[in-house]
């Protein structure tokens, strides 16, 4: 791909550098401008021509880098297009700092310097971009890497920023037909095959552009499908024995059966049955389950450009980006939940007291139990997001002012259907742990049945299906103004900034769901009565294409059930619909209105040139939430009664920052930064509504009072830039964190009827209220980040076209007490260290690279919020290798994880494993050509 570079110095002695296919336009609302001495009346302009060159896209990034006020870091098109991917996330994960956070194989979300990804703000051509997720995080997956042209991630805020981001902001650019000096039109295809589901999968893109006088056009377009398997040993999680032993009345004999073999066969004697201190620390194996899961996908993005641009004075601009992402998964699974609400303990094998003795925790590795509730599962997800942004941008520099004014849109709209086709068989069973997570037996009991091939033992339960629309909106306004000045009083004094921004974002979930449990909707003849026999069967291997289920494990089971395509022919009779129910809805409006000044300081300390932004921001925030809440019939009768409920909510903050860079040698440059930021809460957790989890006696609670969570930070590193274009960096930063959101308990609703799903009564129970609030105190983290960027042949001559591209953060944390145990955990999604490495080799007609990501163990979630669960540390080999058949064609091969790597996760400690999930290689050939 060539592609026309330019980078402009005007007489003011701003940069506003036109880098690569995108721009930095978006640098004129955020302050961040390179500064350096005024240079003279005349334009100094500076043409690069990258011509799909990895290492002259490094060489761009690390000038972005080098120009910037504050600590970022910067990708640009060739890497972005060139290097193995299959969406927006996993391009990323090569910037220093960056990494992601993956679901069956694919990289979804992004997390800055191992922060959790809802730390991190993103925006899209200036504006804050908005996908359909109940957070603030962003679903990377939905975009198409190929129509992204530039990526910076900034680390150090600016006062202009929209709300910085307490790891950092992703600043995302699409291509404008100015970046280009004549007519561009760029074409690329390939095919991708995955090594377990054997598919091909197909993808396109192209891109468009041309000038006309003062005015130019552009359009970019991309198209890809995605067929992926994914085998898994997963879902096994620990249950503390409170689930039997806190039993009274006609189901007493669980909790006296459950008490009598703990002291018979674990010597573990319970004082108070009640005392959930006590019986939360011993506890089994809730569930053991084998999922085969296919995801197939449909994917296509296009962004469009009209620009007028009639001086340098003047610039008009209208982005428009596009796409749509659907996605069906299907998930086959055989399940077994020991702690079902009719069972006990029968018979303990095997226990272990010792690895978690630390927190008094015992775990019944090997148990026989008296009624284990066996399922199986035909679940269908089919989500359909939509997301549009448009936006008009205006530069205009009236005499030696310089007014940026931006206004736009940015929606999604995500619409979920799920459905779950449940057959259930309650016999004895036993269960324990493997090296890679569990497995269920029969037991030693006469009434015990072989799980995967006893389908006339399994009942129809029920077909379930929710219906989901979520509608994400945002409204933004925003005017910065600049001013240069040359101040007799004050010659350091280089320019002043000030500015406003106006948000409006509102975010909408209708939900429903409907239940069959017959063949129409007034009969319930199949519950009880219908078994998985009576349904059509197919082997799973069958079910998702590629063979064997595990087909690497020998032990691995075998079993058939009901495909997702019967089940939705079967079980949705005529005139089957689902209707949105009033206790599902909830809405979210949010204002924002913002205003910032801040100053750029030019001055020497001795000889050393200094850098200096200094600057403040104002934010003002109301909330108005509306939802529902839930609670039991007053007239004791099955089901819960809805009644609406709002509440308006605000705050206030004023936010510095600083940034600096000193130029200590030609080549040398000092940085340190500091400010204060936020992350809002999640919209979700804003929203005021109740519902309830029967299964867990619980009720959630929204929060309308939660505040943002916010962040003190400071940053100082050593730059380095070599002649030869390469860079060595280090730095190290400190942030102290307060106001995490968290799950509390709030309180206790006394005596509440629990029914089975046959209308009994299961029995009296309180369930608490739990609410997401802002919890005391603060954490720390800290952390060292190392960045290399350096071509070999500068070294030895030999080496010539050979480099390496690697980076390196290291974090340290004070430990939080999220869980109801004390066991000591990290913050959720929080790695201690992550590195990427990459060496590469290219010459004008060959091209090869290797890559290595690593991410260190997270805590992945606290179960029922006693025991964290870790994802564990996770590495994978991505190449890619280019071969230029002419000067306008090139071809290449790309591998995504291409040792095969599995990924795996523990409860507590690695000694109880609770997931093993292959996701398989993905090797991709590939085709592109520029006219």
């Amino acid at each position: 791909m060539q592609i026309i570079t330019k980078f402009h110095k005007d007489r003011l002695g701003l940069a506003i550098g036109k880098i690569l296919s995108g721009t930095l336009l978006a640098a004129a609302s955020t302050g961040a401008f390179a500064q350096g001495s005024p240079v003279a009346e005349e334009e100094l302009v500076e043409e690069i021509v990258v011509t799909g060159s990895y290492a002259r896209s490094l060489e761009r990034a690390v000038d972005i880098k080098r120009d910037s006020i504050g600590f970022s870091d910067a990708i640009v098109a060739t890497d972005i297009a060139d290097f193995p991917e299959q969406n927006l996330a996993e391009a990323l994960q090569r910037m220093p700092g960056v990494t992601i956070e993956r679901n069956k194989g694919l990289g979804t979300k992004v997390n800055v310097r191992s922060l959790p990804s809802e730390f991190t703000h993103t925006t899209i051509n200036g504006l804050a971009t908005a996908s359909g997720s109940g957070g603030r995080d962003v679903e990377f997956d939905i975009f198409a890497s190929e129509i992204i042209q530039t990526v910076t991630v900034k680390k150090s805020p600016t006062a202009a920023d929209e709300e910085g981001g307490i790891a950092g902001t992703v600043e995302i650019d699409t291509a404008r037909p100015f970046d280009y000096d004549e007519r561009q039109l760029v074409v690329s295809t390939e095919g991708a095959y995955n090594s377990i589901s054997e598919e091909t999968d197909p993808q396109y893109s192209f891109l468009a552009s041309d000038t006309f006088g003062d005015w130019g056009a552009l359009v970019s377009f991309s198209s890809s499908e995605r067929t992926n398997r994914t085998d898994s040993n997963s879902g096994v999680d620990f249950r503390p024995s409170s689930r039997w032993l806190e039993k009274t009345g006609s189901s007493e004999w669980q909790a006296e059966q459950t008490e009598a073999v703990l002291e018979r066969d674990a010597g573990i004697a319970i004082d108070d049955r009640f005392d959930t201190d006590q019986t939360n620390r011993v506890v089994f194996m809730n569930k053991v389950g084998d999922r085969a899961y296919l995801n197939s996908q449909e994917k296509w993005g296009a962004t469009a450009a009209l620009q007028y641009q009639p001086s340098d004075e003047l610039s008009l601009t209208f982005d428009a980006m596009l796409g749509s992402y659907d996605n069906t998964e299907d998930e086959y699974d055989a399940a077994a939940y020991s702690a079902s609400s009719i069972s006990a303990l029968e018979e303990i094998h095997e226990y272990d007291d010792t690895t978690l003795s630390r927190y008094g925790v015992t775990v019944l590795t090997d148990a026989s139990y008296a009624a284990t509730q066996h399922e199986f599962l035909s679940k269908e997800h089919v989500y359909e997001t939509d997301y549009t942004q448009y936006s008009l941008d205006m530069e205009w520099t009236p005499g030696d002012w310089l007014i940026d004014g931006l206004v736009g849109y940015s929606g999604a709209e995500k619409l979920i259907d799920s459905s779950n086709l449940k057959h259930v068989a309650y016999a004895p069973s036993r269960t324990r742990y493997t090296n890679t997570g569990g497995e269920t037996i029969p037991s030693d009991s006469p009434d015990t049945i072989d799980m995967y091939n006893s389908p006339d033992s399994y009942l129809f339960e029920s077909y379930e299906v929710n219906l989901e629309d979520i509608q994400d909106d945002k409204y933004a306004a925003q005017l910065d103004v600049i001013k240069p000045l040359q101040l007799d009083f004050m010659p350091s004094l280089a320019q002043v900034q000030f500015g406003m921004r106006y948000t409006d974002k509102s975010k909408e979930r209708n939900r429903g769901t409907n239940t069959v449990t017959g063949p129409t909707a007034d009969d319930s003849s199949w519950a009880g009565e219908r078994t998985l026999a009576d349904s059509e069967l197919t082997p799973v291997s069958q079910l998702v294409p590629g063979g064997r289920y595990l087909s690497e494990s020998s032990n691995a089971p075998r079993w058939s059930q009901v495909s997702n395509g019967y089940a939705r022919d079967t079980f949705r009779y005529d005139g089957f619909d689902v209707a949105f129910a009033d206790d599902q809805y909830y809405r979210v409006d949010e204002e924002v209105l913002s205003l910032y000044a801040m100053a750029d300081f030019e001055f020497e300390l001795g000889q050393v040139p200094v850098d200096l932004n200094v600057g403040v921001r104002n934010v003002d925030t109301s909330v108005l939430s509306f939802g529902y809440h839930q609670v039991q019939n007053e007239d004791g009768s099955t089901g819960y009664t809805s009644s609406p409920v709002s509440k308006k909510g605000s705050y206030k903050e004023l936010l510095p920052s600083f940034n600096l860079t000193a130029g200590l040698a030609d080549n040398l440059q000092f940085r340190a930064a500091a400010s204060e930021t936020m992350m809002r809460p999640a919209l979700t957790d804003i929203a005021y509504k109740r519902t309830v989890s029967v299964n867990e006696f619980k009720y959630y609670d929204g929060n309308p009072d939660l505040e943002p969570t916010y962040a003190e930070q400071w940053e100082m590193g050593l730059e380095w830039y070599p002649e030869n274009g390469g860079l060595l960096a280090a730095s190290y930063f400190e942030k102290t964190i307060e106001g995490v959101v968290r799950e509390s308990l709030t309180g206790v609703v006394e005596d509440v009827t629990k029914y089975n799903a046959n209308g009994t009564v299961d029995g009296v129970y309180d369930f608490d209220i739990y609410q997401k609030i802002n919890g005391e105190g603060d954490y720390d983290v800290s952390g060292l980040e190392l960045i290399a960027q350096y071509p070999l042949g500068a070294l030895y001559a030999a080496l010539d076209g050979f480099g390496i591209n690697a980076n390196y953060t290291m974090l340290d944390n004070s430990l939080t007490g999220e869980s109801d145990l004390d066991i000591p955990t990290p913050p959720e999604g929080l790695a201690d260290k992550t590195y990427n490495f990459t060496v590469f080799y290219e010459n004008d007609i060959f091209d090869a690279r290797v890559s290595y990501n690593y991410k260190d163990k997270y805590v992945e979630r606290i179960e029922r919020d006693m025991y964290p669960v870790y994802r564990d540390a996770y590495g994978q080999v991505d190449m890619s290798l280019g071969y230029r058949i002419t000067d306008n064609i090139k071809m290449t091969l790309e591998g995504i994880n291409v040792t095969d790597e599995e990924t795996t996760g523990y409860t507590v400690h690695p000694d109880f494993p609770t997931m093993y999930e292959f996701s398989g290689r993905r090797m991709a050939l590939g085709v592109r050509a520029t006219f």
